[in-house]
């Protein structure tokens, strides 16, 4: 099957590669897919996209008059596609609903002991020669009250992590998981979490309830001193709201994995460039906010899985006209 890659990096090319071994034609393409780009497909039966593509109705439209019949994303989330114009259009969807858990719990952990123990501001001190203690105070984890917003794969790993480290975990979750309920980890209301909570940890979707899940009436409700972490989806954090959380101090450490509109930003090197995002570029002000771009799946054994589902949704489409792992517009 003839396959247009968007937004191909060299990883990508590298995974994908190994993955396909030949079975499909596949054809890297490094710029993201949009209106402009999607007449770029050339008629192939297949895209593959990623989380900062475009698959709005009119990229769609364009992608069903030139022949493409799947789309194949290579990420679990898939808010970036207009599924109902996708169904519309006779579009099958298919996305990789896991890979490794592990990878984005423990960068959720990375940004928490980063923060925590002031190891980026204490790296940069001692390449100047500078030794000195003051600004880099930290607090012990062990006895902490960590809540986890968001109990899927994700927030299950994170969970097992936080409770190895001896903190107290709760959680909170329309589906509560029985086996970390076992294991020590507490359901409570999302109120009662963010209250509670020395640490918040984001895990859950992005869906119209958690949309801005952090606005300025949550914060309102916690701990002075709260460090939040999300490495969920972007949008599930108001950042103009968590900037003045930060600045009252109701925040006392921010670490970001996501953006809500990264898609402007990250996968780029735009270091010989202004950023032009005033929020974000003000959020890169505060020594208490540390923020990677979008890096939690970047692992080697997340790749190959991502690679490797990828390809089997394309296999199973061409060979049954279904993918492994099908998107729909209706609600489940």
């Amino acid at each position: 099957m003839d396959v247009a890659v968007f937004s191909a990096k060299p990883h990508d090319r590298q995974f994908l590669a190994q993955a396909n071994d030949g079975q499909h034609r596949l054809t890297f393409i490094e710029a993201r897919l949009s209106d402009e780009t999607a007449r770029f497909t050339d008629g192939a039966g297949a895209v593959c996209a990623f989380v900062n593509d475009d698959l709005s109705a009119p990229v769609i439209a364009t992608l069903a008059a030139t022949g493409t019949k799947l789309i194949a994303l290579r990420s679990a989330g898939f808010n970036h596609v207009d599924l109902a114009a996708a169904e519309a259009a006779g579009l099958t969807v298919a996305r990789v609903p896991a890979y490794s858990p592990h990878a984005v719990a423990e960068h959720a952990v990375a940004l928490i002991l980063t923060l925590n123990r002031n190891t980026h501001r204490a790296y940069n001190r001692v390449r100047e020669g500078n030794f000195a203690l003051e600004g880099l105070l930290g607090f012990d984890l062990a006895g902490k009250t960590v809540g986890i917003v968001g109990t899927g794969l994700i927030g299950q790993v994170f969970a097992r992590i936080m409770l190895g480290f001896g903190c107290k975990v709760i959680a909170s979750d329309p589906y509560p998981n029985a086996q970390i309920a076992a294991e020590g980890v507490r359901y409570v209301p999302l109120d009662e979490l963010f209250g509670a909570s020395d640490i918040i940890s984001l895990q859950c979707p992005l869906t119209p309830e958690t949309h801005h899940l952090i606005d300025d009436a949550a914060i309102a409700k916690m701990k002075r001193g709260v460090m939040i972490i999300n490495t969920s989806r972007g949008a599930v954090v108001d950042a103009s709201a968590v900037i003045r959380g930060l600045k009252s101090g109701v925040i006392g450490a921010l670490g970001l994995d996501v953006y809500e509109e990264e898609a402007a930003l990250f996968f780029e090197d735009l270091s010989a460039r202004a950023i032009v995002d005033d929020v974000f570029a003000r959020l890169l002000t505060f020594p208490n906010v540390l923020i990677t771009g979008h890096q939690g799946f970047f692992t080697r054994e997340a790749l190959t899985a991502i690679a490797e589902t990828t390809i089997g949704n394309i296999s199973a489409f061409e060979s049954t006209g279904a993918p492994l792992h099908p998107v729909s517009a209706k609600p489940l």
